[in-house]
């Protein structure tokens, strides 16, 4: 059996550590090592840590300084010992044939890199009904995971460690939009992907001390540097792939435009306020012909072109309602 490096960078994640860490202890593949990567966590993170490492001599478990997220699974990267390698985050938790399963497509397909387009979140339990192992071009892959057809972040996918290795491919870049640079590197340098459906991956979204619900503007513009980065430097050019960063581009004007009203910081941001708007506005026509989305899809991106910051402030009324709502443990 290939060996399997599991990653997770933790940082405050004592409230939901057990659960993570319980979840990657049962899994039905048994030849895994588990990097826990503390960051300088100032809660009982690294005592559950330790506690566990005890337990199971599969666990290592790496403290350092705080020097966030990025930095922490370079250091899992450069201690992972496995033959593949899956990176997930502190306060989510696997099905128990998470590795199983993505280590079975990437054996059906042959394939140096898996994930999977669905996942459970704490707000969807449903599993999907029927599944199949698809065997996906490099192009394909990286173009749907730029739409993003699938979930952005580095998780919820199995990698090659050679290929992470052989194209030195690590999360040093600016944080926010690090996923998505990972994972669509990734999927470019690897021969194919092998893609399936079943949802294997629990997501959480009502975690208030993560970046998805404390609204930072930095965040924004951290992804889109992150975005303009893969646009520059990608190997794949076809005008597939291309028209796919162009609609991520600006999409991240959008994100930066919500994050500036989500935070009240107008009058701090004034000139990326306007910058936002100019984008949005000037590159609308641009994306909504060449995008590869759905009708339904581009006539709300009319709608964000037109009325930025209406759209803007209606998803952010969105999000908090159902951020109230979401109470699972």
């Amino acid at each position: 059996m290939d060996k399997v490096s599991i990653i997770v960078a933790i940082y405050n994640s004592g409230k939901f550590l057990r659960k993570n860490i319980e979840s990657i202890i049962n899994q039905t593949y048994r030849n895994i090592e588990i990097i826990l990567v503390d960051d300088g966590s100032p809660d009982d993170s690294p005592a559950i840590c330790d506690e566990y490492a005890l337990k199971d001599s599969r666990i290592n478990v790496i403290h350092k300084k705080n020097g966030g997220t990025c930095e922490a699974r370079n250091y899992g990267l450069k201690k992972m010992t496995g033959d593949y390698v899956t990176i997930i985050d502190g306060d989510d938790w696997l099905e128990p044939d998470y590795v199983e399963y993505l280590m079975d497509l990437i054996h059906k397909t042959k394939s140096e890199m898996a994930m999977t387009d669905r996942l459970f979140t704490t707000r969807d339990r449903q599993q999907i009904k029927n599944d199949k192992a698809e065997t996906w071009t490099s192009e394909d892959a990286a173009t749907a995971i730029i739409y993003p057809r699938f979930a952005i972040g580095p998780w919820n996918k199995m990698y090659k460690t050679s290929v992470l290795k052989n194209h030195n491919l690590t999360f040093s870049v600016p944080w926010s939009g690090e996923g998505l640079y990972f994972s669509c590197m990734a999927a470019q340098y690897s021969n194919h992907v092998g893609v399936g459906h079943k949802k294997i991956y629990n997501y959480r979204l009502n975690n208030t001390g993560s970046g998805l619900t404390h609204y930072r503007v930095v965040m924004g513009t951290n992804a889109l540097k992150n975005i303009k980065h893969i646009g520059e430097i990608s190997i794949i050019r076809t005008p597939k792939f291309m028209n796919a960063v162009k609609w991520h581009i600006w999409k991240n004007y959008n994100y930066v435009l919500f994050l500036i009203i989500a935070t009240n910081s107008k009058k701090q941001n004034n000139e990326l306020y306007t910058e936002c708007i100019k984008n949005i506005r000037s590159k609308l026509f641009d994306v909504v012909i060449h995008s590869e989305l759905s009708p339904k899809q581009k006539i709300k991106m009319i709608g964000e072109g037109i009325c930025p910051v209406y759209m803007a402030k209606r998803e952010l009324k969105r999000s908090l309602k159902a951020l109230k709502a979401d109470t699972m443990e």
